[in-house]
């Protein structure tokens, strides 16, 4: 009798997991590369070590965007843009930050009976599998740029659920009563949790692009939030007991007097994260609730912007350059605080830094290090002052100073005497537009005849935030908004306005980014005459005629009209348009 053989027993396939595929063999089949280019992919693979994918990449040979789609055609899924993804929180969480990253994928869609994952790469086997056996659940797969993917890991896994964990915990340890004395003596404890809840604020600010973060103890509890392109967002909100230990570990690092707590206090400190040294400024000011800490963070290494990057017109970028060219004479840029007024100088300082000037900066603090000029950071703990550092500063024999900021009536007539002897000087100063600055400085004390012989020009700046370009679309302004515009266009004059409507990748607030505007007055002999007499009426018309058209708020209504802004970022940055300065000529 014969025997009769067993029938072959495959294993059944898991839905949804892909098959086993080759991604050279993918690409060439969709013909988004050659055989030829795959070959010499792989010879350049076996010398590097990295994955087939990243060199494509790397070799331009193909996009990201177009290898997704390429995997996706291939093994029928879908490709997901996750710049407009709708994201849901809760969805996402189903899948833990460390997983995520590990295995790079992030969970899209609850179906139900299944989940939609978007996998960096579709084709690795090992990760489907793994996540099916973590999420307990049916996966299915869909194809992401790999770029777009590391980019939604930052903004999606933020530190809200974590610093409101180490909150709890810190108020658990601390109970009804703050007790310093542990505090101080458990201050270098890494584990200590209020150790642990600074380092996530750091980390979440940094991860997010933040400038600040404000620490603002309320009669309801403690407000913690970070600034984000020039507006505030809620980190968390905690008991406000933990208020006194926070302020009390900022101020230990800061080397401040932790009994003082009446007094405002300013410090300094830096940190290490994630391979970035931070440099923090920190100021304190008693409230009725306790001490308010607001942290200035500035990234160490920074790459520093050039003049021709910051946005500034081209007509005005030809004539301030002209301005720098000049071997004597005061420049200042004006503006509030964190209007961009710093990036602006190093810019300037960038295009005069040569070999064969004598360039010496007197700042508080040094925010950008530079190759071949003498930086000063002033300390008033020990009266290193602006004034007594300028004045020194006169006798090291220099071409170009760099004067943070006027912030007296001695530093500015320094700075000026020091414009009239020969120098060229960049100096920052707090006024509302480019046309009240001599004013301003006579206000502080500086005798007319210094202004109007040593002021060569004025530039005054604000920074406005500017639409994400995944969801901006057209907008029907509001009855404010069109007056503006009315006053700003010629009758006829259409301006098609455009906003950000919010989406994953702007977390929801219709913006991306900031950009600069900016308006220059250049003191000619007209002004120069005008600005040394008392009445300011005559200097003030001239300066409107000689600006007329070429204002803060022309600028901004020229990227209006290009999309890049909106008609509320516009208002937002307060501007009262003078009828003399309405439409263009």
């Amino acid at each position: 009798m014969a025997a009769v053989s067993s029938p072959q027993v495959r294993p059944l396939p898991v839905p949804g997991r892909p098959e086993k595929l080759r991604l050279g063999d993918v690409l060439v089949q969709q013909r988004l590369i050659s055989q030829e280019q795959l070959q010499k992919t792989l010879d350049l693979q076996r010398q590097t070590g990295k994955k087939v994918g990243r060199l494509l990449i790397e070799t331009g040979i193909i996009t990201e965007e177009l290898l997704a789609n390429g995997l996706a055609r291939q093994l029928r899924i879908p490709f997901v843009n996750l710049k407009t993804f709708p994201f849901r929180a809760d969805v996402v969480k189903l899948l833990p930050e460390s997983a995520a990253r590990r295995f790079r994928a992030l969970v899209l869609e609850d179906k139900g009976d299944s989940l939609l994952l978007a996998l960096g790469d579709p084709l690795d086997l090992f990760a489907f599998d793994e996540l099916t056996r973590l999420l307990k659940r049916n996966i299915a797969i869909a194809a992401v740029p790999e770029t777009q993917l590391a980019l939604a890991f930052d903004r999606l896994y933020r530190r809200t659920e974590e610093i409101s964990g180490l909150a709890r915990a810190l108020e658990k340890d601390l109970g009804d009563a703050v007790d310093f004395g542990e505090l101080t003596a458990t201050a270098g404890i890494e584990g200590a949790p209020v150790v642990r809840l600074l380092q996530s604020l750091f980390e979440d600010a940094i991860q997010v692009g933040a400038s600040d973060v404000h620490i603002e103890p309320q009669e309801a509890g403690l407000q913690i939030r970070v600034r984000v392109d020039g507006v505030l967002q809620t980190q968390t909100l905690a008991d406000k007991r933990i208020a006194g230990a926070l302020a009390q570990r900022l101020k230990l690092m800061a080397g401040l007097d932790i009994s003082e707590k009446r007094l405002p206090q300013d410090g300094r400190f830096s940190v290490r994260l994630k391979e970035q040294t931070i440099d923090v400024r920190l100021s304190t000011l008693p409230t009725s609730y306790g001490e308010s800490v607001v942290m200035r963070l500035l990234i160490q290494g920074a790459g520093m912007r050039r003049l021709d990057g910051i946005g500034m017109p081209e007509a005005m970028l030809k004539r301030f350059r002209e301005v720098l060219g000049r071997s004597a004479g005061l420049v200042l840029v004006t503006g509030p605080t964190g209007s961009g007024k710093t990036t602006t100088l190093y810019a300037a300082l960038a295009e005069i830094n040569a070999a064969e000037l004598k360039v010496i900066t007197v700042e508080d603090p040094v925010e950008y290090r530079l190759p071949g000029i003498t930086q000063v950071q002033v300390n008033d703990k020990i009266e290193l002052s602006f004034a007594r550092v300028l004045r020194a500063t006169l006798r090291q024999d220099p071409d170009v100073i760099l004067v943070g900021e006027m912030r007296d009536a001695e530093t500015a007539e320094i700075g000026l005497r020091a414009a009239i002897t020969g120098h060229l000087v960049l100096s920052t100063l707090h006024t509302r537009d480019a046309i009240s600055t001599p004013f301003r400085l006579l206000d502080m004390g500086v005798p007319p005849f210094m202004v109007a012989t040593s002021l060569q020009a004025v530039i005054a700046q604000r920074l406005v935030r500017l639409n994400c370009s995944e969801c901006a679309e057209p907008q029907e302004p509001s009855a404010q908004e069109l007056a503006w515009l009315t006053s700003m266009v010629e009758a006829g004059d259409v301006v098609q306005a455009r906003r950000g409507r919010g989406c994953s990748a702007c977390n929801g607030t219709g913006y991306a980014g900031r950009q600069g505007i900016y308006e220059l007055l250049e003191m000619d002999a007209g002004l120069t005459q005008a600005a040394s007499h008392a009445d300011p009426a005559t200097f003030m018309k001239l300066a409107r005629e000689r600006m007329k058209g070429h204002t803060l708020a022309h600028h901004v209504l020229a990227l209006v009209r290009q999309g890049r802004t909106s008609l509320a970022e516009a208002l937002r940055i307060g501007f009262d348009v003078d009828e003399d300065l309405g439409a263009p000529d």
